[in-house]
């Protein structure tokens, strides 16, 4: 078999599971339609490999699969780019994939959707697969969208929760306003460029690296920075930075693998990838690497922050995903891209391992999502309590484990970025490690030690529509074997995949071509000079800020949530203000319901009143009757009734025609 049927193998056999689950769901029954998608993801990832071997082989490809339209000079392509950077994304997603389908068919067992769900999740993966092997940016924003859809239709997947409904609608709307950036990034690159393959456009950028754009009269502006900044506003978007990031929190409506599936592993990093993708382009401009650098900071640290205060199991570890997607968003702005797809590696195991483990939670909690409401399930369910400890761990940074190289690496590339926004940025980082502590150990504590208080759960939300009856079905269990496998296989990459993969991906030549760091910014080089093994690294780092600050915030949290639990009441009730701040989540739903929202009421409110009641209905509609009203009792006087008024009429009539006639002729 060539290594071009391997390429369409990947995309293409979750594509047809999800034909097959979606549209003969009902008609080959439950188990065929977990057993063809899981068929076709396993296949997927299979090819995956092959064409990893492949590539390190030393074989990449860049080519053409089909033209979809021609205009003019400009052809429009279906192809595919496989190299390191797309085969390492291929491997992530095809196998976080495959997790989640086996641990779905424990978690939905009991859900009348469940035909559907599987054919939702496997046209995913189909097409977060288009947009990491596209070759240009035309199937680039097909993936880009495709994945967008279905994360809409999987966030609202339980369309009669208005909840679920309210957080897709949010999830799509926040979207497009990032893809119209993308659009008109991409729009500026076919102007400019005249091609929208990537090898052509990258070829072609250093000429262009001094073409100005006017915006708008006396304002001229890089044709690079616009560009890039307008791209990275679609990444802003998929990857949740700020101030996109409202939809990502509420996206959590959704079920449980789907928050594994899209919220940590691979569709939020839709946008780093991307980014990475376009080194070339932002490695030109400065300005938008800073720009980068800086909304990536505020989202490590000020998303952060939120987790701390949130008693929803799954809506921790979704700011945990906003604040570690700020940490890969620094790094692009720090020039470090392979640290932040490092990052994003090491990043999509222990993360969806996370949820995984949150979900095995709320399936032994009898779908109590409340960690208030939970303690000492160590007991009761030990696999989930040590795979939950793993990534707890590994998103903290505990050195040997996979999170400690890539998010150490990420700090200290920034310590050696001379950009604009560079200081800020490293505040940002360094102390949103001991926030991640904080609060990923918060969580682990009241989950699984501590005394038990779930016997008096008040259930304030329940995951699962359908077991809504089941609140008090006895004490905590550990979930069935599909959940916990798919725990178990995730958790030995978290443990070991950063050991092992650092060296060449980072300062080895693992990458080759695939990224492109101009010599302007030597933060990797730098970096390349302080690293000397995996080994030495997590040594060395028992020396550093960063393991203290980690250790100080699982120490607080160990002391505040399992010996002196009176002290976050305490505090909380001392510093009310900055709590109902945090709350609020800064006042950005608020802005956005009042500004947005009341603003779109209003102008309708407006339409409809200035435009569909007074214009239309008073002037077209009731206006035209009024006229018609008015002629009629103006002709009605001439009906007189009376023979002499109708032949006097008669008479002007015929004086008028012949007058007429008369005049024409002569």
């Amino acid at each position: 078999m060539s290594m071009q049927t391997w390429y369409l193998l990947v995309p293409l056999a979750p594509l047809f599971g999800a034909i097959i689950a979606g549209l003969f769901g009902k008609f080959i029954g439950r188990t065929l339609s977990h057993v063809v998608t899981i068929a076709g993801v396993a296949i997927s990832f299979i090819a995956s490999v092959v064409i990893f071997q492949d590539v390190q082989a030393g074989h990449t490809f860049n080519g053409s699969v089909y033209t979809w339209m021609t205009s003019g000079n400009v052809r429009f392509e279906v192809g595919f780019l496989i190299d390191p950077l797309t085969t390492m994304m291929m491997l992530v997603v095809t196998f976080v994939s495959l997790m989640v389908h086996i641990y779905t068919i424990g978690y939905m067992q009991d859900d009348p959707g469940y035909q559907r769900f599987f054919s939702y999740i496997s046209l995913f993966t189909f097409s977060m697969l288009m947009l990491v092997m596209s070759n240009n940016f035309l199937q680039l924003f097909f993936g880009w969208e495709a994945v967008g859809l279905v994360s809409y239709l999987l966030i609202g997947f339980w369309y009669t929760r208005e909840s679920a409904i309210y957080a897709n609608l949010k999830a799509f709307l926040v979207n497009r306003v990032g893809d119209f950036g993308f659009i008109l990034g991409i729009g500026l690159v076919l102007a400019y460029f005249g091609s929208l393959d990537y090898a052509t456009v990258f070829a072609r950028a250093p000429e262009l690296a001094d073409q100005s754009i006017t915006l708008w009269k006396g304002h001229d502006w890089s044709l690079m920075t616009v560009i890039c900044i307008l791209l990275f506003i679609g990444a802003m978007g998929k990857s949740a930075q700020f101030p996109l990031h409202v939809w990502l929190p509420d996206s959590m409506e959704g079920p449980t693998p789907i928050s594994a599936l899209i919220h940590a592993a691979t569709m939020v990093t839709a946008g780093i990838f991307m980014v990475t993708r376009m080194s070339p382009l932002f490695e030109l401009s400065n300005t938008a690497l800073s720009f980068v650098m800086v909304i990536g900071a505020i989202t490590a640290l000020f998303m952060g922050f939120l987790g701390i205060i949130q008693n929803d199991i799954k809506r921790v570890v979704a700011y945990s995903t906003l604040s570690q997607l700020g940490y890969m968003t620094v790094a692009l702005g720090a020039s470090a891209y392979s640290v932040a797809v490092f990052h994003l590696m090491t990043h999509a195991f222990f993360k969806a391992l996370l949820f995984l483990a949150a979900g095995s939670v709320i399936i032994g909690m009898h779908h109590n999502q409340d960690i208030r409401y939970m303690g000492g399930l160590k007991k009761y369910m030990p696999i989930t309590w040590v795979t939950s400890m793993i990534g707890s761990l590994a998103l903290i940074g505990t050195p040997f484990l996979s999170g400690f190289y890539s998010k150490d690496s990420i700090i200290e590339a920034v310590k050696f970025s001379h950009l604009p926004g560079s200081g800020f940025a490293y505040f940002a980082v360094t102390a949103g490690v001991f926030v991640t502590a904080f609060y990923s150990f918060r969580m682990y504590f009241l989950v699984f030690h501590g005394k038990e208080r779930f016997h008096n759960a008040h259930h304030h939300h329940h995951d699962v529509v359908e077991h809504e009856e089941n609140h008090h079905a006895g004490p905590p269990h550990e979930s069935p074997w599909v959940v916990t496998i798919p725990l178990l296989a995730l958790a030995v990459p978290s443990l070991v995949i950063g050991y092992m993969t650092i060296g060449p991906m980072l300062f080895g030549d693992y990458f080759g071509n695939a990224i492109y760091v101009s010599d302007r910014h030597p933060g990797m080089q730098e970096l390349a000079h302080h690293f000397h093994s995996a080994f030495a690294m997590a040594l060395h780092s028992v020396m550093t800020l960063p393991f203290w600050l980690a250790a100080a915030g699982v120490g607080m949290a160990w002391f505040f949530y399992l010996k002196r639990q009176d002290i976050p009441a305490m505090i909380q009730k001392k510093f009310s203000l900055i709590y109902a701040i945090l709350e609020r989540k800064y006042g950005f739903d608020d802005f956005n319901d009042w500004f947005f929202a009341g603003g779109a009421r209003l102008l309708g409110g407006g339409l409809w009143r200035g435009g569909d009641q007074t214009v239309i209905d008073g002037w077209l509609v009731n206006g035209s009757a009024r006229l018609v009203a008015w002629g009629s009792r103006v002709i009605r006087h001439v009906q007189s009734g009376y023979i002499y008024h109708y032949a006097f009429a008669m008479i002007i009539g015929v004086f008028v025609l012949v007058t007429w006639f008369v005049k024409t002729t002569g």
